[in-house]
Parts: C-alpha cells; structure tokens; sequence
C-alpha cells in the first residue's frame, strides 16, 4: 500500500504527450484528404469524438479547484475536465476499464468462482463488414457464448452433471496492438457449471472445470465457426463461396466509412503502409482446424485462445483479468516518435514474423484511430448465460448489494443510481482501488482534501489560468498539408510503389 505522502501526484499534461501531437498536427489534414475524396467522409460522431479529445485534460476549458484543509499547507491541485471518450483516449477510457471491472467484479461476477478468458478472432474478410453493423457484432457474440456454454454442459454430462449452466461476459475489442481494425471478442466465461438445487431460494451449487485441452478449445472453436457462418449467412453478410465473400455492406457504407473500416484491416491507403521487418503471413486455407499452441486453435481464419484463468480465491487476479478485457486499445508509453516524421507503435508481444514496433505515418496512424470509434449506442459489454440480466439464477448468483456504507456522507463509495446495482464511481474510488493511493488526503501533509470551486466560466479561467501561469488557449492545430497528404517522404515512396504495382 503507497501512502499519500509516498506518493508524488502530478497532473497529466495530454498536451505534451506524441498521440496528441499526431492528432493536433494531422486533423485539419484527414479533414481535406476527406473533402478531396483521398478518404472517405467521416461521419459526425468520428468528429466530434476527434475534437473532444483535443479539449480532454487542459485547464483552460475549465477545472475544478481542490485545496488542502491544513491552514499550515494549503496545497492546491487543479482537475481539469475529461472528453469522456469511447475510442481511444488513453485518460477516459483507463477510468472506463477500472470503473467497469470494479462493478462486473462487485457486482456481477459471482465471489469465489475461476474465471477463464475465450479470445475470438474472426478472419480478415468479416471485419470490415462486422465493425460498424451491431446487429452483427452482437450476434457473433451471441454465437460464441452459445457454443461455450454447450461445451461446459455437454462436458460435465459425460462427469455425471446434468443441467448445468454457465454464463459468461464479452467485451468487443475494435483494434489490434498495432491500431488495425479488428473485432475480436474477450470473453470471460465462469470455468465451471451451476446446478439448480430443489429449493428455488436456496444457492444453486457450483462445479469447477476440472482441467481443459487443446482438443477442447478446437471442438469450441469449430462449433462457434459453424454457429457463426450460418448467422451471417442468413443475415446476408457473406455468401456460401469459396474462398469466403462478403457481401455489401449496408447503412455504414453511406455514410463513409467503409473505405476507411477497409484500409484499416489491411494496413493499406490510407491508413497505411506501415514499415515491418517481413510480410504478414498468408492465412490458412478454410476448414483446416490446426492446434497452433496451447490451449490455442485456428480454423478458416477464425482463432481461439483459452489459456488465461483466474482462480477463484485470487481476487486481485479476477480484478486483472476483467481489466485486460476492456483495456484502452494504445497506452501512451507505446507510441513515440520514429527516425524522419514517422511515428512508432511498440507492440505487446511480437508478430510470428519477429515484428516487435511497426512504424507509420502520421496521417495513417489517425486514420487508424479513426477507426477505433464505435457508432453511437454501440455496445461493446454483452451477457450471456447466467449472467445474463433475464436470467433467474442471476439474483441468486451475483454478489449482494453492500449496504454498510449507504448511510455515509463521504463521496468514497457512491451508492448505485435508480436502485440498480452497478452505478457510477467516483474519480478518488477509482484511484484508490487501482493504484492504492487515497486523494481524499493531502499528498504533503495528509490533511483532507477539500473542493472549493468548479470554474467554467471563458473569463474567469483565463484570468486563474494567467494568474498561475497557465495556458490559456488550447494548443494550435497544424494548417491542412496539400497532397500528397503524407508526411513521410519513405511512406510517399511506398505510396507509389503500390500504385505502381496495382496499375
């Protein structure tokens, strides 16, 4: 545990950090790329989740004032106000992942059950095509749950088990480690059945998963392709040809993105080229289930990993697991700046080529994030089983609601709005229950904190701004560069190296 005066806070500076400098410097460019038809026209809610991030964390759109209580002290810490993003900034969707996982973990996730993490990825033809519909993407989840809880039923029937029911909860994740399109699904799945005693009030008995083969994971994963292709097939989002076609898109396509959906999963204009140390590796032919690895299968495109487990008793290990589902898709440390005007992207693991960073342009990284924002009313947490909110043995499953701080007037723990059980954490909760730290007490003395004032008014923030020599504008955007668009003369190069090729 780090005590408050152990702990040095800084305010974040978003400003000074390379995603913001590629954002700032390279927006007014897309923006006339798209008008000239280099890309396709972005729609409002791409826009307005651009221009919100350029105005998350600086002061001089307003903050709010928190003061030490110790006359002695009075140390002062200026907050400023967040973008409340969806797609890809790194502050507001790292305060999204751990309120989240604090209330699937609290709240939903039975206590003292192991957890096992199923990742679904989908070949490179359907995604594109799966990334903007959610009727679709909401079905594939749909599909995935179903073939894993027939794997845990049909499982513990040959031990002697009947009736047992699982239940699980996916997340969508829009992007790769290196910000191409792809979704893929993290689904954390309870490892292990439910039984339905004959008293209707009393906890339904739970049975562990004993073990789990790579035998397994290909069985479920055949399963789930099968399931899968027949949902999209009778949605009309692919056609019965060899290899697999995709059909036109609908709504998404009108409205622009699906040329960048596209150039996004392949890496191509204009959200590519990138620079790799050898070319990706050709997929396998369709039909051919291959175990890759352990607990690892690939069948016609479509992989499954299931070798992440929690145990029950590891609490913290629970908490993790559900934070690596909905993790941000770039952390800040990844991104940094390349030799000439590229910019590098430092991968979580290597590629099987070797690849550990890949390097791009400018331009084609923001077309990347462009890609990484969900429609409006797209959901990306889904239910399944048990879990699932019309389910009757949810009530008896999931954890009580904890009443011993209700009557408390502190802000420490929110109670939940409406009467339901998962509702909205404060920003101190959050730290706390993340990195141990208490931001309710004075960092240099460990008085308490105090909030004095909300500023929002123009004039009034320049003034307090100026007054503690402050920024009182945001920082200028880069004029739109004529074509061609890219920065780099090595990815101009490239550039036309494709078009020759393709010509």
């Amino acid at each position: 545990m780090v005590s408050a005066r152990e702990f040095h806070y800084q305010r974040r500076r978003p400003e000074r950090t390379t995603l913001y400098e590629v954002v700032r410097d390279n927006l007014a460019t897309l923006y006339a790329a798209s008008e000239e038809g280099f890309a396709s026209a972005l729609p409002s809610f791409v826009k307005r989740e651009l221009e919100a991030y350029l105005e998350c964390g600086l002061l001089c759109r307003g903050f709010a004032v928190l003061d030490c209580t110790d006359p002695e002290c009075r140390a002062r810490h200026l907050l400023a106000f967040s973008c409340k993003g969806r797609a890809f900034c790194p502050s507001c969707l790292g305060r999204r992942m751990a309120q989240t996982a604090a209330n699937l973990v609290d709240h939903v996730l039975p206590p003292s059950v192991p957890l096992r993490q199923f990742v679904l990825t989908v070949p490179f033809e359907l995604r594109a095509r799966l990334a903007y519909d959610g009727e679709l993407l909401g079905g594939v989840s749909r599909e995935l749950a179903t073939a894993v809880q027939d794997f845990y039923r049909r499982r513990f029937e040959q031990l002697g088990v009947r009736g047992g029911k699982t239940g699980s909860v996916t997340v969508v994740q829009r992007a790769n480690s290196d910000l191409r399109l792809n979704p893929h699904y993290h689904q954390i799945a309870l490892d292990g059945v439910y039984t339905e005693p004959e008293d209707t009030e009393a906890i339904p008995d739970f049975h562990p998963l004993p073990y789990l083969t790579s035998e397994d994971v290909a069985d479920v994963l055949q399963l789930a392709r099968v399931r899968i292709l027949r949902f999209l097939q009778r949605q009309g989002a692919i056609v019965e040809t060899r290899p697999l076609e995709v059909s036109e898109a609908g709504e998404v396509a009108e409205e622009g993105l699906q040329q960048l959906a596209a150039a996004a999963v392949t890496g191509q204009v204009p959200a590519g080229p990138e620079l790799r140390q050898h070319p990706p590796v050709l997929l396998p032919p369709p039909g051919e289930v291959r175990v890759t690895g352990a607990l690892l299968a690939s069948d016609g495109g479509f992989t499954l990993h299931a070798a992440t487990v929690a145990a029950g008793s590891d609490a913290v290990g629970r908490e993790a697991l559900v934070r690596y589902a909905l993790r941000p898709p770039l952390a800040q440390e990844r991104l940094k700046r390349a030799n000439g005007e590229l910019v590098e992207i430092a991968l979580k693991r290597p590629f099987s080529d070797g690849t550990y960073a890949v390097q791009l342009d400018p331009l084609s990284l923001l077309v990347r994030l462009v890609s990484t924002v969900p429609p409006p009313r797209f959901h990306t947490v889904r239910y399944a089983g048990v879990l699932a909110p019309a389910s009757r043995l949810r009530p008896r499953i999931v954890p009580p609601r904890s009443t011993e701080n209700a009557d408390s007037d502190t802000e420490d723990v929110a109670p939940a709005r409406g009467g339901t059980r998962c509702g909205w954490r404060p920003w101190v909760e959050l730290m706390k229950r993340v990195f141990q730290v208490d931001l309710e007490q004075c960092l240099r003395c460990g008085a308490p904190m105090k909030l004095r004032a909300v500023i929002t008014a123009p004039a009034n923030v320049a003034r307090y701004l100026r007054h503690v020599d402050e920024a009182t504008e945001l920082p200028p955007r880069a004029p739109a560069r004529d074509p061609p668009y890219f920065r780099s003369p090595v990815i101009r190069r490239k550039l036309v190296e494709q078009l020759v090729l393709v010509a």
